[in-house]
């Protein structure tokens, strides 16, 4: 390389005044009015104030007695004036104002206050110090309004004025605005006002900047700007760092960001950004840090990357980029971080991430990759590794875990891995968080003793196959917080003192193994975990309640369900106050210690069902907002103040025990309650009108399986937010409350086996939601046709109106609207699996409905209603009428009963079409014709009743029909076949060829309409000019007498023509004439008319040669036929 001499020239001059400078800064004397000033700043907020209000000394004095030059973030210039002041982050709370001595500093250059706490008004007097180039207030304290005199300080460089959300006060631009303070400062080459209060549009705030010609660095995050970029901000050419995290752009990423030659970092995080991201952001050519996170509207995919890029940071979490990561970021070679979580990724993980060996952090987490994790052996510097809720599969032993010594976080839960876990990825000595939860690992752990990390403070293996004995080497691991082994095969016996060397763990689950755990010997004398806070045994085979827990100060969830814990509930566990989720459910608990008049827990969360508790409920934590007392054996009446316990509650269940007397009225001061379930009890008396008031917040009310009697209060509020509505099997009567067609909301509505009237309740059917109607066992009469009702139930799929007296016809618009019998297998699949109630909206927790349902003649309890199980009872009813062929478009049917009714008309073939129907119940109908052969389709049927009716034919034979019982095809007299006893004889079978069905529209059957009308017209067609044409019926007679002469011998039969038959018949015995006059009497009409040697009868094509008695015997086999199927 070579250099010009006067090159040469300039860099030794800079040199020698570098020197100088360096030399002056360090040997300069400090003028006496310089040092004056400094000390009455110093003065002036020379203490510090706590947030308790006492006065303390700063931590740092200046010393009077020497140079102030050489103090402490003190500079000065040759002439010993102070030119650079350095007080970050020096915990400053006084306040400073337009007189001090600050502002007499005048020949600063360089002015750093951050990180302090001044907490006073903007000062306006920094236009003093107008030789200032650089300034950084930020996170200073300072509030308010900034002033327009920092406009004023024209040589400024650098201005930093930012405010984190966190540590400082608000600071705003209004007056003066963006484009008034920085008019005049031209030569600013780096502007940072993070977190100021700016408030402009793009084109005010790109427009205000133009005057900064020579600015580098652009940082304004979080001023409430609002887009798009405008393009005027492509005339900053000398942009290299632009930073506008956290506003609110609501647009494109702008094409010119790709022209700047000098662009090094572009970060637009949460800012609305949409539309698709050019590709040439990837491969400008300078860019090292790129930062589009958290804009889900954004969308784009990888190019291929060029080789020996400059990027190091890419972050695209929580955008909508997607595809596959290509081959080529393996050119990424200056990478050290990735971030890639919740986006739209798959495919594989390319191999060629072995190249990034700079990496430090990656995280492909919540995306759709699939295949193998590569190999990140290289990467020796990666701190962090997560790949977690992907679908992964194979093992992990493809990368080398020793050697990646730096390594602090592995997250690879919620895959499919599968092998044995490594044991060298336990014996990293960096490792402090390791996550394998919900995979398919399987095999034991081995001996951890002294191989796993001595840091190692989270260890999640939960939900895997893992197995054998358990290794109680992980109870030698000391600085475990988090401890999770739940959801496995491990086995064994486990002393809670086993525990006692885990002083920090905070978290343990131990829970759904075969494990046995002995709580025995664990007092608080010999035994404690101070830090506990979660401790959960679920199915530990616990047989009483671990008595350290008495003095555990900060657990605050325990969950012992499931196990074997039997007696009484302790006093104590009422009085640790800081446990807020306790659940001892599923076990042998018979009753409370003893009353507790004025209990003081502040349990969040009560779970006590599924135990053995009786007598009344006793404690009812005051702050609850679940309480769940089902399935005991309480028998008291409910307390009449009950709902003065229930004041924050959102879940209430005391379904299955054996409460009796009223429901409590002060139930409804519950205001924040979402379930209550009050089912399988003794309940009487009438619902109380102020449950269906309430239902404003109330979201479940299911009060089945009581003796509730009285009507239904037409009280439901308009902003009625009610879901579930279930009252089954109680004796309430009266009809459908006008005002629950509020419920919007509904989706489960059962008032079955109750003794309610009137008719089909139509005005639910804006209830657009509803998925399950059951009516059961009631008095509702009429037709179920809702007029103008074009929008109906498109979600239903249980529908149950079996037993009322419910009549006429079912309308084929009116079942057309159920667009969930219609639902495509692999659709309906996609949705919800189950019904269900999530009554807060950041919580697992959630409401399960069940439902009774009748199918294959038997009552079946649904403790989980699925969206892909239909059914339609109808049974016990008087509809009409044939059934609607829109049934055959109900593809999703499970069960279907239409028994009990009169329907009539053929059996229609279209139930071939509903391929998932495993019950079928047509029987006591007035069903028609045969059976047909589509039913052949039905490969999933395992009911079929289609008795009492009057169907006819044979039974299709050959297949599964002939697998149920006679008893399902019984009481049909012209039925015939297997599995009947009734052999059939010349029974014509009809084909499997199935014709296309026309639509039938009010009742009319066009398809038997189209084939008569074309046959008659047809058959006229032919047959009148035969019979005006007298020529040519004679020779259509010659030439079709010529034609069977030839043909009928061949096959073994003789022809005779029609005027044999006259001297043939004049043989036969007086018998023979007896017995066929009824069959002859076209013949002998035909006879009488010979004279005219014209013959217009039927064509006699089987007289053969057989002998009378044969004829004798097939004339009365036809016979007898006929009179069969008269």
């Amino acid at each position: 390389m070579r250099m010009s001499l006067f090159s040469l020239l300039f860099l030794n001059s800079f040199v020698s005044v570098m020197l100088i400078v360096d030399v002056v800064l360090v040997s300069a004397q400090c003028q006496r009015d310089q040092s004056q000033l400094l000390l009455q700043l110093e003065s002036s907020f020379s203490h510090n104030q706590t947030s308790s209000g006492k006065l303390v000394p700063v931590k740092w004095k200046w010393n009077q007695s020497t140079d102030c030059c050489s103090w402490d973030g003190v500079r000065c210039d040759g002439d010993g004036h102070v030119i650079r002041l350095d007080l970050n982050s020096r915990s400053i709370s006084s306040s400073i104002d337009n007189s001090s001595s600050l502002f007499r500093l005048q020949h600063l250059q360089w002015l750093n206050l951050a990180y302090n706490k001044f907490e006073t008004a903007f000062p306006s007097a920094f236009d003093k110090l107008e030789n200032l180039s650089y300034l950084n207030l930020s996170n200073a304290g300072f509030k308010g309004q900034i002033p327009i005199e920092i406009s004023r300080l024209t040589r400024l460089v650098t201005l930093d004025l930012s405010v984190s959300l966190y540590l400082g006060k608000p600071l705003k631009l209004e007056k003066p605005n963006l484009e008034m303070l920085v008019q005049n400062l031209t030569r600013l080459r780096f502007l940072y006002l993070d977190g100021v209060y700016i408030s402009a549009t793009g084109n005010e705030w790109c427009k205000a900047l133009l005057p900064l010609n020579e600015l580098q660095e652009l940082s304004m995050s979080n001023c409430y700007l609002s887009g798009p970029i405008h393009s005027s901000l492509s005339n900053l050419r000398s942009l290299s760092v632009v930073r506008l995290d956290n506003n609110n752009l609501l647009a494109s990423v702008p094409q010119f960001f790709t022209e700047f030659e000098n662009l090094t970092s572009l970060r637009l995080s949460a800012t609305g950004l949409n539309g698709k991201l050019p590709e040439e952001i990837f491969q400008v050519p300078t860019l090292q840090i790129l930062d589009l996170s958290t804009n889900k509207l954004l969308e784009g995919s990888f190019p291929n990357f060029p080789r020996k890029a400059s990027l190091r940071t890419l972050a695209l979490s929580g955008t909508n980029f997607g595809g596959q990561v290509p081959e080529s970021i393996g050119n990424l070679e200056q990478l050290t971080r990735i971030e890639l979580v919740s986006c739209n990724f798959s495919g594989a993980i390319p191999k060629t991430m072995k190249k990034l060996t700079q990496l430090v952090y990656l995280d492909f987490s919540f995306n759709h990759f699939s295949g193998p994790i590569p190999s990140f052996s290289s990467s020796r510097n990666l701190t962090q590794l997560n790949l977690a809720h992907n679908h992964l599969q194979g093992t992990i032993d493809s990368t080398n875990w020793s050697g990646l010594s730096k390594l602090v976080s592995v997250d690879l839960q919620n895959n499919t891995l599968s092998g044995t876990i490594p044991p060298n990825l336990f014996c990293i000595p960096s490792l402090r968080r390791l996550f394998l939860s919900q995979n398919q690992f399987k095999g034991n752990l081995g001996d951890l003793h002294g191989k796993a990390s001595s840091l190692l403070d989270t260890f999640d293996l939960s939900s895997n196959k893992l197995q054998g004995q358990f290794p109680m080497s992980v109870f030698e691991l000391r600085g475990l917080k988090f401890l999770s082994l739940s959801s496995n095969n491990f086995s064994g016996l486990i002393p809670m003192r086993a525990l006692q060397n885990l002083k920090n763990l905070s978290s343990l689950d131990l829970s759904y193994n075969s494990l046995s755990i002995d709580a025995t010997n664990t007092n608080v004398s010999s035994f404690s975990l101070p830090n506990i806070t979660t401790l959960k045994l679920t199915s530990c085979n616990l047989t009483e309640l671990p008595d350290f827990l008495t003095h555990q100060s900060r657990l605050s969830y325990l969950d012992l369900s499931n196990n074997q814990i039997r007696g009484k509930i302790p006093n104590w566990i009422w009085k640790v106050r800081s446990l807020r989720y306790l659940n001892l459910s599923q076990n042998f608990l018979v009753e409370f210690e003893r009353s507790l008049e004025d209990i003081n827990s502040s349990l969040k969360v009560l779970d006590l069902h599924g135990n053995q508790l009786r007598g009344q409920i006793q404690i009812l934590p005051p702050c609850a907002t679940y309480l769940d007392y089902s399935n005991n054996k309480f028998s008291s009446v409910l307390p009449a103040q009950i709902g003065d316990f229930l004041q924050f509650a959102y879940f209430f269940s005391v379904s299955g025990n054996n409460f009796n007397g009223s429901i409590p009225k002060s139930i409804c001061s519950s205001l924040y309650l979402r379930v209550l379930d009050m089912s399988d009890n003794y309940l009487s008396g009438p619902i109380p009108k102020c449950l269906t008031q309430m239902n404003t917040s109330l979201g479940v009310l299911n009060l089945r399986r009581n003796n509730l009697s009285g009507i239904i209060s037409d009280t439901f509020p308009k902003n009625c937010s009610l879901q579930t509505l279930d009252i089954n099997q109680n004796q309430v009567e009266g009809e459908v409350p006008q005002s629950l067609g509020n419920c919007i909301r509904l989706e489960v509505v059962d008032i079955g086996n109750n003794q309610i009237s009137g008719s089909f309740p139509c005005h639910l059917k804006n209830i657009s939601k509803l998925r399950v109607l059951v009516l059961r066992s009631n008095k509702f009469n009429g037709s179920i046709h809702c007029h103008k009702n074009n929008i109906g139930w498109p979600t239903l799929q249980i529908v149950d109106l079996a037993s009322n007296n419910f009549s006429g016809k079912l309308h084929q618009t009116c079942l057309e609207t159920w667009k969930g019998m219609q639902a495509v297998e692999n659709e309906a699949q996609s949705k919800v699996k189950h019904l269900q109630f999530q009554f807060l909206q950041f919580n697992p927790n959630h409401y399960q409905d069940e439902i009774t349902v009748t199918i294959k003649g038997l009552e079946w309890e649904l403790v989980k209603i699925l969206t892909v199980f239909t059914t339609i009872d109808i049974s016990c009813n008087n509809f009409e009428g044939p059934i609607p062929e829109v049934i055959g478009t109900f593809k999703e049917l499970y069960g279907l009963n239409f028994s009990h009714n009169a329907f009539t008309g053929p059996m229609p073939s279209f139930l071939g079409n509903l391929r998932q129907l495993e019950s079928l119940d047509l029987s006591s109908n007035y069903l028609s014709g045969g059976i047909p052969l589509q039913l052949v389709n039905l490969n999933f049927l395992s009911f079929l009743n289609v008795s009492n009716n009057k169907l006819v034919g044979q039974i299709p034979t050959g297949t599964q029909l002939q697998s149920f019982s006679k008893a399902s095809f019984e009481n049909n007299p012209g039925l015939c076949g297997p599995p009947l006893t009734v052999k059939c004889a010349n029974v014509f079978r009809p084909t499997t060829h199935t014709v296309p069905e026309l639509q039938s529209v009010d009742g009319l059957d066009w398809l038997f309409i189209v084939i008569g009308v074309g046959f008659g017209v047809g058959a006229a067609a032919f047959v009148v000019p035969l019979l005006l044409w007298k020529t040519a019926s004679k020779w259509v007679d010659d030439n079709v007498d010529k034609i069977l002469e030839i043909i009928l011998p061949k096959v073994g039969l003789t022809y005779a023509r029609p005027s044999d038959l006259k001297v043939e018949a004049n043989e036969n015995s007086e018998e023979d004439k007896t017995e066929t006059d009824d069959d002859d009497e076209d013949d002998e009409d035909e006879e009488s008319k010979e004279t005219t040697e014209e013959f217009r009868g039927r064509y006699c094509v089987f007289c053969s040669k057989l002998d009378n008695n044969t004829m004798k015997k097939i004339k009365m086999e036809s016979t007898m036929e006929r009179g069969d199927e008269k």
